[in-house]
């Protein structure tokens, strides 16, 4: 059999569809452990990075905090807080998060670093505080760049998110943890799928967040 033909008999065997073991709960697993996993990277990473990013200090720190974060293996430090920290969902939390940090802490830090001087020069001169500076002139020029390391992190995240499956956990990496052990090639290659369906979403969510939240001249400016 190939490629497609598992895919069929996976996606066509209704018992795939219902109970604990299901498509929609499987998929809803996932969801769920993605968007906890982004938004910790993303209450971590955004702050710091914008904040830094204004005040244009902390640049090296950054990169180096974002190398050391992205050179660590998730599925060695999934098992190493696993054994640790024993059963439950933050040691499958800590490395998804640390996978997404370094992105969202990059990109809002350069997102920032790379705006016109000229409008903030001119609404410090206005007399405007520096955290209305930063939110109401400099976040809304840098959303596109502040949205695109978001957007790589949860891609990450979705992507990264089956190896919760090694320590007994849900989501779609059940599909492929058991299909291996159980020989059932059919339920790894549509466990693949869905997860690489999921992870097209994300970048579709993203292209429409962005189409809504960034305004017209930025688009056209960028």
């Amino acid at each position: 059999m190939n490629v497609l033909h598992f895919v069929q008999a996976f996606f066509s065997d209704g018992a795939h569809w219902h109970g604990q073991d299901g498509i929609p709960t499987r998929v809803g697993e996932h969801i769920l452990y993605s968007l906890q996993a982004l938004a910790v990277a993303a209450a971590i990473g955004l702050p710091v990075g914008l904040v830094t990013g204004h005040f244009g200090r902390g640049g090296n720190a950054l990169a180096l905090i974002a190398t050391a974060a992205r050179a660590l293996p998730s599925f060695g430090l999934l098992v190493l807080m696993f054994t640790w920290l024993g059963f439950g969902q933050l040691p499958v939390m800590i490395p998804l998060v640390a996978l997404a940090v370094p992105p969202i802490l990059v990109t809002s830090y350069e997102a920032i670093r790379s705006l016109d001087p000229s409008p903030v020069d001119a609404a410090r001169g206005m007399g405007m505080s520096e955290p209305r500076v930063l939110v109401q002139v400099e976040l809304p020029v840098a959303l596109p760049l502040v949205l695109s390391g978001l957007r790589t992190a949860a891609i990450q995240i979705v992507s990264t998110a089956t190896i919760a499956a090694y320590v007994s956990f849900g989501g779609l990496g059940r599909y492929i943890i058991d299909g291996l052990y159980q020989k059932n090639y059919e339920k790894v290659v549509g466990g693949a799928t869905l997860v690489a369906g999921l992870a097209l979403a994300t970048l579709a969510l993203f292209w429409a967040v962005s189409r809504i939240a960034v305004s017209p001249g930025v688009r056209r400016s960028g």
